[in-house]
């Protein structure tokens, strides 16, 4: 395997891609930025089931979003898919922090494309002015969804697998790192949520597969 760049850039149905080590892209044409799988209020809802993790994961998330959006000129940022966790993820801290959040980016244009957990948890509250549709969004020539799906006449990109690379070093140690797993059809974002499992992804011949670290993104290929 081989390391390229600190932030890569993909072209896609003619718009051009930026890979983020935040796991997110930025379509940079449109200001916009795509998220998948934040899972807001997951760590709360374990703690309300009685399940001792971690506290502080919302804004934790919040705040590299924050980030992201200072850096880049993010004007609009789509969620494709679970948003919220569960119907648990509306707890008063959860929300709390999410409204702050919103009362210091209120500029920012928010839609969401349901997922799976959305559709239990259901839509966010209407103070957070997130516009919920239902998938496929379509931006130009690429379909926004949650599942990675064949849509005709479009590529998509979405979410859900919360895709991950194992790689193995010269001392059989692993590693798993958060993945951008891009097919002939879809592609895949890795989740952006600090409190998220990984799903080990097999690509295959003509596949692009970009690992995601704390400070950059790089291609992975196969030596020849």
């Amino acid at each position: 395997m081989n390391s390229l760049t600190t932030i890569a850039t993909v072209r896609i149905a003619g718009q051009d891609l930026m890979l983020l080590p935040e796991r997110a892209i930025f379509m940079p044409a449109s200001d916009t930025l795509l998220i998948a799988d934040a899972h807001f209020g997951k760590a709360s809802s374990f703690r309300q089931l009685g399940v001792p993790v971690p506290s502080g994961t919302t804004g934790e998330t919040l705040d590299v979003l924050s980030g992201i959006v200072k850096r880049l000129a993010v004007q609009r940022i789509v969620f494709l898919g679970d948003f919220l966790h569960s119907a648990r993820s509306h707890g008063p801290t959860t929300m709390a922090a999410m409204s702050e959040w919103r009362e210091r980016h209120a500029s920012l244009e928010l839609i969401l494309v349901r997922g799976n957990h959305d559709e239990r948890a259901g839509d966010p509250p209407e103070h957070l002015d997130i516009h919920p549709c239902d998938e496929p969004l379509m931006h130009g020539d690429i379909a926004l969804c949650h599942m990675p799906q064949a849509q005709p006449d479009a590529y998509v990109l979405a979410g859900h697998l919360h895709p991950c690379l194992s790689i193995g070093g010269r001392a059989h140690d692993w590693h798993r790192l958060p993945c951008f797993w891009f097919t002939a059809q879809f592609g895949v974002l890795p989740a952006f949520g600090a409190f998220t499992g990984m799903q080990t992804i097999r690509a295959s011949r003509g596949e692009r597969v970009f690992a995601a670290t704390d400070e950059r993104v790089f291609e992975l290929r196969p030596k020849r």
